[in-house]
């Protein structure tokens, strides 16, 4: 059923062009899709790199005998025993463990490596709707590159700061989430002007499926770096990942273009039957003219709720895996460091397969079912999965290694159907705004990523014990299913009227569009 605020479209067009007719493999769209996957690899490899170089850059054995000479209920032994099926004896051969593959040259107590590893997200919140605006106003091309430049930079000064002080580093963070927070906001903008509604899941799945695609070549390559990596080990992580992202931009810049209308090597037919698509959802104005947005409709409209909950749990479960994972299967699975670095990366392998499936099952259904009950199916079957086992996952230790990567690897893999839930929402409701509510939802989401190291630094502070890792777990199932309740009630998948453009497109303009490929047509010979 529809709501009261949605609206249909119809151009009315009798030259309406067929789907089946406009080329896809060779298309400007999936290509665009593809330097977009890429792009997603880098951003996503520049922001989490510091998860599992941080392991490696601290000297854990130093850590741990500080907080033991710290705590009275540690200071009567020196001989704290594991399970032997853990792989350790005692403290003192979990020491020469440690030692053996982690120790670095940086003592940081545990509250300090969350504040580090929390203030990417500082920078990150700050230019979400800023970063949206900016996109729509002058275009997700241009301000995506540049925030893309930045986060290269940024992530090549690492080393030094690392070295000069843990302060120093936190505001290199901080700027590099700052250039981060405009990256989705950006791409959300210009697959707005460029995602036929019957393409939308599975092209902007695709897209940011190159997130996960990032963490799962992060996680081990890091991994190895950190123990044969030139520079010392950990620095070369920042090194190289800053000199890829760097030649993308080059290639960003170069390939692509910020509409249909302007990029230079799209086929007549592909641009008419994009523009064909979005009628009366785009805008016309050029980018750096004035730009009326719709803010008080934005900020009472129920579906735009439903989309700031979810990715506000979304980023809280992710948040806390994501910059937790390592540091979990180290203290409570007592897995070394290469070891580690395979297994952290093996849930978003899945994560990246699911987000494609997601994105074709997506397309499919929405043929045959409304685009709001495709969007709650995926979207709360990619929250209630994840949170039950996160419950089960709070009671399984390092006797249990397998079950436990089983049940991590399965959660966070089916949490990827919310990349065609809520995450390409905005373009439903919206795709005129899409990058502008897509920083309103992110920036909400964004809070989790601070908060949520956070909170998880406190609440595993003393022991990092299976107990407090439940507890950890328990709060984010509860925000997950919570979440997905409200979704279910006020989410939504139409057009809604304060969306659509006051003016439809040029009618003369896109009359003409279609002349021109009738003509080219025409010329073509009969096979």
């Amino acid at each position: 059923m529809k709501s009261k605020d949605s609206v249909t479209v119809n151009s009315g067009n009798e030259n309406t062009i067929d789907p089946k007719s406009v080329p896809w493999w060779t298309s400007s769209r999936l290509g665009l899709a593809v330097l977009g996957f890429f792009g997603f690899i880098n951003i996503y490899a520049l922001r989490v790199n510091l998860s599992v170089a941080i392991v490696c850059m601290v000297n854990a054995t130093a850590v741990r005998l500080n907080s033991n000479s710290e705590s009275d209920s540690v200071n009567s032994t020196n001989s704290i025993n594991f399970p032997s099926s853990c792989g350790l004896i005692s403290a003192d051969a979990n020491a020469t463990l440690v030692r053996k593959f982690e120790d670095g040259d940086i003592i940081w107590d545990k509250t300090t490596q969350g504040l580090i590893l929390g203030s990417f997200f500082w920078g990150y919140l700050a230019t979400q709707i800023f970063g949206g605006w900016l996109a729509v106003k002058f275009g997700g091309r241009r301000v995506l590159g540049i925030s893309m430049a930045l986060c290269s930079l940024c992530t090549f000064l690492t080393p030094i700061a690392a070295h000069t002080g843990y302060v120093f580093l936190m505001i290199i963070r901080i700027i590099l989430g700052i250039g981060s927070g405009s990256v989705f906001p950006s791409m959300h903008t210009i697959w707005g002007k460029w995602a036929p509604p019957q393409e939308r899941s599975k092209l902007t799945a695709f897209t940011y499926a190159g997130a996960q695609a990032g963490i799962v070549v992060t996680f081990p390559v890091s991994s190895l770096l950190c123990k044969y990596g030139f520079a010392g080990g950990w620095p070369s992580i920042f090194y190289i990942l800053g000199s890829t992202s760097s030649l993308w931009v080059v290639l960003w810049m170069v390939l692509t273009s910020d509409s249909p209308e302007e990029h230079k090597r799209i086929s007549d037919v592909e641009r008419l039957y994009i523009r064909q698509s979005l009628q009366n959802t785009v805008h016309k104005k050029g980018p750096g003219k004035k730009l009326k947005v719709p803010w008080k409709s934005i900020f009472t409209s129920m579906p735009v709720y439903a989309i700031i909950m979810s990715n506000i749990a979304s980023d809280w479960g992710g948040y806390t895996l994501l910059t937790n994972i390592p540091t979990y299967m180290k203290e409570v699975l007592k897995l070394d460091i290469t070891s580690n670095g395979f297994y952290s990366a093996l849930p978003y392998i899945g994560f990246w397969a699911m987000i494609n499936i997601a994105g074709m099952l997506a397309d499919l259904i929405q043929k045959r079912f409304s685009t709001t009950l495709t969007r709650k199916i995926f979207d709360i079957t990619g929250k209630v999965t994840p949170g039950l086992l996160l419950i089960g996952l709070g009671h399984l230790d390092c006797t249990m290694k397998g079950l436990a990567i089983a049940l991590l690897a399965i959660g966070v893999s089916f949490s990827g159907l919310q990349y065609s839930g809520f995450l390409i929402n905005h373009m439903d409701i919206a795709p005129a705004y899409a990058g502008i509510l897509f920083g309103i939802s992110n920036s909400a989401g964004a809070t989790m990523g601070f908060i949520s190291p956070a909170v998880v630094g406190l609440i595993t502070e003393k022991g990092q014990s299976i107990v407090e890792w439940r507890t950890v777990f328990y709060i984010g199932a509860s925000i997950y299913l919570t979440s997905a309740l409200f979704y279910l009630i006020f989410g939504s998948g139409e057009l809604q009227k304060w969306a659509v453009e006051e003016k439809t497109l040029d009618v003369e303009e896109l009359n003409m569009l279609e002349d021109k490929t009738e003509t080219k047509n025409s010329k073509e010979p009969e096979s």
